[in-house]
């Protein structure tokens, strides 16, 4: 996952693998074709039209598509299209699409404020107080959002400046039997033949800039946008995608994978598990709790069958024992270094002592997290946080907290009534204060004890029976709450506001004492990772630091592979093989439109000649994870040939360690998505817009 600035460094390798524009076109981030790839915010997406379409993955817009759905009617499940731009709707308060404009080296002036802290704490605010100051300087012209961002555990830093468009709306989502076809059986796997793609427009005020949805708002008109490919691709071919990968850990301790491995995925995967059982029962009694939870239910059966993938991966490949090997060569190097080597194998000591001292308080940590977060709870800490916050100068407070993050922070408030449900709640508030009770001793919150009043499942209840009672359910009441005062909140019996008050001490405590340990960690995590990146380059090896969900670029060729049971598996799946798969029920319960089509061989002029049908999904050795999701797949001239949204199941693990001769990324041929638009799920509208209409 190669960063914009390391293009230089791979022009060769660029090149051996087929790439036909010159490596340094692609180093023009606002250029052709780099300046069409967008972020949205934990997804990435990309310009197809002068008028502002956007293309990304079905999944991707899923949150979008469940905010405009109701039981009476159900787009996750009927798919919506706009006929006309008119016709479009919002994909939600706190929808965005980020446009990269600039990238700013501060490594110099933020290294330079850590080393002038004199411990853990002043540390951590030095760096949040800096990076408060470059944001507000990159942010002093309206319409933009910045980021600063660390790379190879804080040996660069970088400020990104994105175009921030806050008027985003749904244009077409194919049904969900085409969209998730296969649902969670197929999820991670291969063979695939999902329809994962949806388009968005961004809009902007008449004047050209961002502005807040309103029917005056216009098409934005990007500089750039991606062209659909108008050559077949085919096995073998060069393949890159540039988007925006989440995180990945290939240069944690051992002992972390260690700890990650043993406990983290099996306990929050467990969880999980138990979590979709409740609100998939509970939909069935209730098709409202069915509608409003989908997105949140599909993000935890995504994360929790990616972790038994990962766990599957680490025991297939021994993880543990290449993770321990590695650290192991890299220290014994250190060793052999002197005094540098001397300072480094000291930051590790450190590194290492800090992950134990977070580990020893991880069960409460983690239950605190989730029941803080579950909807009434969640939202009452928010508000009486924000009133915490504002009464300070705006550059003193909190991130999320600051007038920047006002948007983002009313949209959830007001986004909230369509992902939430009292019944649901008191269920998810129950599941984790019963966890909360069955805590040890030395784990436990004074103040969360006081306020339960017990510690058997009989306070629970009565805690929950309390908690019934509040107001945070009402958007208008919610709302009403951000402009009220910290004494507004202390002196509100509001039962959820009441649970805020008595626990945030208790929370601003362990915030600090988080703060504390990041702080220390400023200064050996750099100093660790520089001596890796250093043992690496004495081996001949590339280094490129680990996903942190800034743009980044990985590039390859269409290929199949062999699974560990000696099956070869083709690069390309077929039309006929989604109706192979259709059982007429959930989750392969393709459209009968489509099943039609197959049947009479419709290929509509989309068929690959050698295929002698219609690619649906294919597969290349590229190098992503969560986040590169809707990342366009571009061919050797910088034209679309698919978007990029899964891994197979053998890949699920190379977020720890990367395993090339398995490692595939799945991905949605630009004639599948044509031939739905064409035969299945029409939308001349969008393929004429996007300047490729409809063949004979």
């Amino acid at each position: 996952m190669w960063v914009p600035q390391q293009l230089p460094e791979i022009a060769k390798p660029l090149r051996d693998a087929g790439l036909r524009l010159r490596p340094q076109q692609l180093a023009d981030l606002t250029g052709d074709p780099m300046g069409a790839v967008v972020s949205l915010g934990g997804c990435t997406a990309s310009f197809v039209s002068p008028k502002g379409l956007v293309v990304t993955n079905h999944h991707c817009a899923y949150g979008a598509i469940q905010l405009n759905s109701t039981p009476e009617s159900n787009l996750m499940a009927d798919g919506f299209n706009a006929g006309t731009p008119g016709e479009e709707v919002s994909a939600g308060p706190n929808a965005r699409i980020y446009a990269l404009d600039s990238i700013q080296d501060v490594t110099e002036r933020v290294r330079a404020a850590i080393a002038a802290a004199p411990d853990g704490l002043a540390r951590t605010e030095a760096l949040d107080r800096l990076e408060k100051q470059l944001v507000a300087q990159c942010e002093a012209e309206a319409g933009y959002r910045c980021r600063l961002y660390s790379f190879s555990g804080g040996n660069t830093y970088r400020l990104f400046r994105n175009l921030e468009i806050t008027d985003v709306r749904l244009v077409y989502a194919p049904p969900g039997s085409i969209g998730n076809y296969g649902g969670e059986i197929d999820n991670w796997m291969w063979p695939r033949h999902t329809g994962d793609f949806s388009f968005y427009r961004a809009y902007v005020g008449p004047d050209g800039k961002p502005a807040p949805y309103s029917e005056a708002n216009v098409p934005y008109e990007p500089k750039h946008w991606l062209e659909v490919a108008d050559r077949p691709l085919e096995a073998g071919d060069f393949v890159m995608v540039a988007g925006y990968p989440g995180r990945t850990s290939r240069y944690a301790l051992a002992e972390q994978f260690d700890e990650t491995a043993g406990w983290g995925y099996p306990t929050v995967g467990a969880h999980y598990k138990r979590l979709v059982a409740m609100v998939e029962a509970a939909g069935l009694e209730n098709p409202d709790i069915a509608v409003k939870y989908a997105s949140t239910v599909r993000g935890w059966q995504n994360a929790m069958k990616n972790y038994d993938g990962q766990l599957e991966g680490f025991r297939r490949i021994d993880a543990a024992a290449t993770k321990h090997a590695e650290e192991a060569k890299v220290l014994a190097w250190l060793g052999e270094q002197g005094a540098e080597g001397q300072a480094a194998l000291d930051a590790h000591a450190t590194l290492v002592a800090l992950d134990a001292q977070a580990r020893a308080t991880r069960d409460r940590d983690l239950v605190l997290s989730q029941l803080r977060s579950t909807g009434t709870i969640g939202a009452a800490i928010q508000l009486y946080r924000r009133s915490i916050e504002q009464a300070k100068p705006d550059v003193d407070r909190e991130q999320g907290y600051q007038e920047r993050d006002r948007p983002g922070f009313e949209g959830a408030l007001r986004q909230m009534e369509r992902r939430y449900d009292p019944a649901m709640d008191r269920q998810l508030q129950e599941y984790w204060l019963r966890e909360y009770i069955k805590l040890p001793a030395e784990q436990r919150v004074a103040a969360l004890d006081e306020w339960l009043g017990g510690d058997d499942v009989a306070a629970v209840e009565h805690a929950l029976d309390r908690l019934a009672k509040t107001n945070l359910g009402i958007t208008e009441y919610r709302l009403g709450l951000m402009e009220a005062s910290r004494e507004d909140f202390e002196k509100n019996q509001d039962p959820a506001i009441r649970l805020a008050v008595a626990t945030m001490p208790t929370l601003l405590e362990l915030e600090r004492e988080g703060k504390v340990r990041a702080g220390d960690a400023l200064l050996a995590r750099p100093t660790y990772l520089q001596a890796v990146a250093d043992y690496k380059a004495s081996q001949g090896e590339y280094v490129y630091p680990d996903a942190n969900s800034s743009l980044r670029i990985t590039f390859g060729n269409v290929m199949g592979y062999t699974k560990v049971d000696g099956s070869v598996q083709a690069p390309f799946t077929k039309l006929e093989q989604v109706a192979a798969k259709a059982t007429g029920e959930a989750p392969f319960d393709a459209p009968q439109a489509l099943l039609d089509a197959i049947a009479a061989k419709n290929h509509g002029g989309l068929a690959d000649r050698k295929l002698g049908t219609v690619p649906v999904n294919f597969l290349s050795d590229l190098d992503i994870t969560g986040g590169n999701s809707g990342s366009p797949v571009l061919d050797a001239r910088g034209k679309l040939v698919g978007l990029a949204f899964d891994g197979n199941w053998e890949s699920v693990s190379s977020n720890w360690v990367f395993d090339p001769t398995m490692t595939r990324m799945i991905a949605v041929d630009q004639r599948y998505m044509r031939w739905i638009m064409q035969e299945v799920y029409p939308a001349p509208q969008v393929l004429a817009e996007m300047g490729v209409p409809e063949k004979d």
